[in-house]
């Protein structure tokens, strides 16, 4: 058995500085002025989101987890979750908001050396301020000393900052490299942005990030075969939950750790970071949500967005030349990047929804069937009524990465997400469709925003009847009128009896 050398040092060392940086960035006094580019795209970002949640609630596996632990429980003053009728506490609120916008998986991401989704930081900003809200009204502030009336704006600028601590963090620190799952970087910066909204300084926003850093990490088992599972539709939510949870503890006292990342033997560091330090591309700014990717047409991971696409395509082709899938397609080979290759490159059985729609093979497949591919192709009945094509299809797949695509993957002047599909026919002929940028990308914005709008009201209309969809589209289209309305006004939009 080893011994582990413990220091005798007992001197307080000052905060790390990667803490102090976010502190410093987040905090009222020190912020740096945001882009008009990154305001007007969260504002599209917000109603994205929350129309993948309303979407969500068609699934009963996710809806059931929405409720309160209690059941029946009516949380005073407690804050709204879209499309239902729930009342909850502020933490889990949190959970059931998160799970709900990642379920689909079908929002904003963010690509580079570590990946995720940046927009389930709004869980917690939403459904803390619409608790802070609600409780001013109500007794303002004899019962939560924080409480006060929060606007939308302010939600839109935290959340640019949201996502500029977990994209910038993700940029260079590969954390899946150490089996950890991104969402450790959503409660880092969720924990960052809510301790800002209840009003904590400089010194305070710290250590709620150091907590964060010392909470227990999730692995990443959950995403990876033979263990895929709902839980990475939900971790998410929980990892924004937990943050939410000790932010309200250091606003109660509690103190901070502050070489949480740097302490020999015990910190961050050194216990799961393979004694690395994180490295910063650049200062914290807005370049994120600048950058950020939007899934526009396909629920599909996004390292095979490009790949769909291509699919899409070549049925078309196919299509055209009066061709059968699979009778006259001998083989398919996909190129695809470095992280794409790890993550959803996957042969073998599929045992449910959330190991379908993490495997590259299948997604190409039903694209290549239906010229589509929707929410509803991941299900058990689709996959069991169409399992023999399926099969066929993927039984003639190969999948490995290209180099170029991943060197372009990681350049800042491309971030490329390049996807290449090949078919051979049965005659020995070549059909190839290779995509650099998928349709979320930033240089493809233009042809993504209207995309996006129609998105979020096909998904409002479906959930909501006549009267309150419009109400709800008349608020979120226009900047000032979604900027100035209270969270709480904004959150009541929503309420589904």
């Amino acid at each position: 058995m080893s011994t582990i050398a413990v220091t005798t040092d007992n001197v307080r060392p000052p905060q790390d500085k990667i803490l102090q940086d976010i502190a410093n960035y987040v905090h009222a006094a020190t912020a740096p002025r945001l882009s008009d580019l990154a305001m007007a795209t969260a504002r599209l970002c917000l109603i994205d989101t929350l129309g993948c949640g309303i979407e969500a609630l068609k699934h009963p596996a996710c809806k059931r987890l929405l409720a309160p632990v209690v059941p029946a429980t009516n949380v005073p003053a407690g804050a709204r979750v879209p499309g239902t009728s729930h009342v909850l506490d502020p933490v889990r609120a949190t959970f059931a908001i998160g799970a709900q916008i990642r379920w689909l998986d079908f929002n904003d991401c963010w690509l580079a050396a570590e990946w995720g989704h940046p927009s389930d930081n709004l869980a917690g900003l939403l459904a803390v301020a619409d608790w802070m809200t609600r409780t001013y009204r109500q007794s303002g502030t004899r019962v939560v000393p924080f409480a006060r009336v929060v606007r939308m704006a302010e939600i839109l600028e935290l959340m640019v900052r949201a996502h500029e601590i977990q994209g910038l963090l993700a940029l260079d620190n590969a954390f899946n490299e150490v089996g950890l799952d991104h969402v450790v970087l959503v409660k880092v910066a969720t924990a960052s942005v809510v301790a800002r909204l209840v009003g904590l300084n400089r010194t305070q926003i710290a250590d709620a990030v150091s907590h964060a850093f010392v909470d227990g990490q999730a692995l990443r088992t959950y995403r990876h075969a033979p263990n895929t599972g709902p839980r990475k539709s939900w971790a998410a939510g929980d990892a924004a939950a937990r943050a939410v949870n000790l932010v309200l503890m250091v606003q109660q006292g509690e103190p901070g750790l502050p070489s949480i990342l740097t302490a020999p033997t015990w910190g961050f560091y050194d216990v799961l970071f393979k004694h690395q330090i994180f490295s910063l591309q650049r200062p914290f700014g807005s370049y994120v949500m600048e950058n950020v990717l939007f899934k526009v047409s396909f629920p599909a991971e996004f390292h095979a967005q490009t790949a769909v696409e291509a699919a899409v395509d070549l049925h078309h082709e196919l299509q055209t030349r009066r061709l059968t899938v699979p009778d006259h397609i001998a083989a398919i080979d996909i190129k695809t990047q470095a992280a794409g290759n790890r993550i959803i490159n996957k042969t073998g059985p599929l045992y449910n929804y959330a190991d379908r729609d993490h495997c590259i093979q299948y997604m190409v497949a039903v694209a290549l069937v239906s010229g589509q591919l929707t929410a509803e192709n991941y299900s058990d009945a689709y996959a069991t009524s169409h399992e023999k094509v399926l099969h066929s299809l993927r039984s003639k797949m190969t999948c490995s990465e290209e180099p170029a695509f991943t060197a372009d993957y990681h350049d800042p002047q491309k971030r490329f997400i390049a996807n290449r599909v090949t078919i051979t026919l049965t005659n020995g002929e070549q059909l190839t469709r290779q995509i650099d940028y998928p349709l979320g990308h930033r240089l493809r914005r233009d042809q993504a925003v209207p995309a996006i709008l129609d998105k979020f009201e096909r998904h409002v209309r479906t959930c909501f009847d006549q009267d309150q969809a419009n109400a709800i589209l008349r608020t979120s289209s226009a900047a000032d009128n979604l900027d100035e309305i209270d969270v709480d006004s904004y959150m009541d939009l929503y309420v589904k009896q």
